[in-house]
């Protein structure tokens, strides 16, 4: 079973929706780990493959 990263995307969003309605604490860590990973990328995009 693979995932692509389109199908990935909305996936994720859908879950971290959820999750910062449950816990409102939660959305620093979620944007501060979005920032990171979309950083970390954007530096090296050989990593996203």
């Amino acid at each position: 079973m693979t995932i692509h990263s389109f199908a990935l995307t909305p996936l994720i969003s859908l879950i971290a929706g959820v999750l910062i309605l449950v816990m409102p604490r939660l959305l620093n860590y979620i944007v501060a780990l979005y920032l990171i990973v979309v950083g970390l990328l954007g530096l090296f995009p050989h990593l996203a493959s």
